[in-house]
């Protein structure tokens, strides 16, 4: 192709040159009738031009070709973008609903069981003094002289306790009013007042201690022993019955 080229731009320099020389000879030769025309060399037939190759472009254009499977290598294909997971929405969980717990249902409350109305044993017992008429003068016992007549009472609690006897001893009189602390003591001074019942009446073997046979009878048939919830009393006079009635008038 050079080549070709290379003698086209030859044929056409010498046609130029030629053409130059008898340009300058035409005016010598003017007046010669006959005109030389110029021997042109042998015409080469006229090959079209050859359309010039494009400019190279910058060397930053000449990147290398996309590989095809015609230049002998693989194509590297990329992989394929994967479209973006949508994340899955997980459903809400709905809390349990927790079951309405129903308030616990009330009980009537009971009232409170109020306890007896207290009683003030000396006070009744100095009523007795004030309003009879055949209670001989007493004196109230205590110490040694109540252990040795009531034995084991001074062991028993109690809230109240008061015991009075006769200052003659051939006379029957004797009054012991108790309120206990704990109702299951209530039976113990029973029989601790029993006992003192029967030391003073004594039996056909023993006479009792209160010696004189009226004495000995008197106890024998007006003592009386009775209780009203934790107060207990025993008394030993002639008239027991009212005593006791009035005895059970308190806690009516």
């Amino acid at each position: 192709m050079k080549t070709k080229i290379l003698a086209l731009l030859l044929a056409l320099s010498l046609l130029a040159t030629l053409s130059a020389c008898g340009k300058k000879e035409a005016p010598d030769t003017a007046e010669e009738t006959e005109t030389v025309e110029p021997v042109h060399p042998e015409e080469e037939p006229e090959t079209p031009p050859e359309e010039e190759p494009a400019e190279e472009e910058p060397a930053e254009a000449e990147e290398a070709p996309a590989e095809t499977p015609e230049n002998g290598r693989e194509s590297v294909s990329q992989p394929a973008e994967k479209p973006a997971s949508k994340p899955v929405e997980k459903p809400v969980e709905k809390p349990a609903q927790k079951p309405v717990e129903k308030p616990a249902e009330k009980t009537a409350e009971k009232p409170a069981e109020q306890p007896a109305a207290s009683v003030d044993l000396t006070a009744f017992y100095e009523s007795l003094a004030a309003n009879s008429t055949n209670m001989p003068a007493m004196m109230q016992a205590d110490g040694e002289t109540l252990d040795a007549f009531y034995t084991g009472l001074g062991d028993i609690k109690t809230r109240q306790c008061g015991v009075y006897m006769a200052m003659i001893s051939a006379a029957v009189g004797e009054i012991a009013l108790v309120e206990v602390e704990n109702a299951a003591d209530v039976q113990a001074v029973k029989d601790i007042f029993q006992a003192r019942i029967n030391y003073q009446v004594g039996d056909d073997a023993n006479p009792g201690a209160a010696w004189y046979p009226a004495s000995i009878e008197g106890w024998k048939n007006n003592s009386r022993i009775v209780s009203n919830g934790n107060y207990v009393m025993m008394v030993a006079l002639e008239g027991a019955d009212d005593v006791v009635a009035a005895f059970n008038a308190l806690f009516a």
